[in-house]
């Protein structure tokens, strides 16, 4: 039983480690999360981003793409061939909680003052069909005092099995010199039928009313 534990928790560690090495080396090339496939003759990594000819290295003739995973083949000790890594496109960029608080963190790095950062994420968000969005930025703002500033639009759900499902979270980090600032970026996803831009499964408070039958 220990080693069934074991595998468990390594193999969140591997997806931990790995996350956190392709955010940092894909960061400013919009990367929103991996999966990972294992499949009996290798293991799949899919990287989703939004500029996904950046992490294949177009000039190079996919230079990039083969740098990163002879990396990750040395760094989790793959045997040749035994890893391979694949690029998707984020269809819709304003959904993904992780692109966003990317895109918000090169801004706040770039000087972009905070208030005005937020509400230019927050009305990309709402434009690209959210039902509701919250941008939560705490730190060392302005003065020496650290507050948090929220900004929020539309609707968002708060508790309940629905949060899992419905609303995408992501928190980062931002090092200036003043001091550390953290970013939260929580989306609420609209229902879709075909659960291509949010859950196909409805709210259960949801109430969908008929037309009166016709005698």
């Amino acid at each position: 039983m220990p080693n069934k534990k074991r595998k468990f928790v390594a193999d969140g560690v591997f997806y931990a480690e790995l996350c956190e090495f392709l955010r940092r080396e894909l960061g400013a090339d919009g990367f929103a999360g991996c999966d990972v496939r294992v499949t009996p003759q290798r293991t799949e990594i899919v990287i989703k981003a939004t500029r996904t000819m950046e992490v294949l290295g177009r000039e190079d003739k996919g230079r990039r793409i083969r740098e990163l995973t002879s990396c990750v083949s040395k760094r989790f000790n793959f045997p040749e061939g035994g890893v391979e890594l694949f690029v998707e496109r984020v269809q819709f960029r304003g959904l993904s909680a992780v692109a966003q608080a990317e895109s918000l963190r090169y801004r706040l790095l770039g000087l972009l003052p905070v208030r005005r950062a937020c509400y230019s994420v927050l009305r990309f968000v709402m434009d690209q069909g959210a039902k509701g969005c919250e941008v939560v930025v705490s730190g060392k703002l302005r003065a020496q005092r650290a507050k948090a500033m929220k900004f929020r639009d539309g609707y968002m759900i708060k508790s309940g099995y629905p949060v899992s499902t419905f609303v995408d979270v992501c928190t980062r980090h931002v090092y200036l010199r003043q001091g550390v600032l953290g970013i939260k970026v929580s989306i609420m996803l609209p229902w879709d039928a075909e659960g291509r831009t949010g859950p196909s499964t409805p709210q259960p408070d949801q109430v969908t009313i008929l037309n009166p039958k016709e005698d």
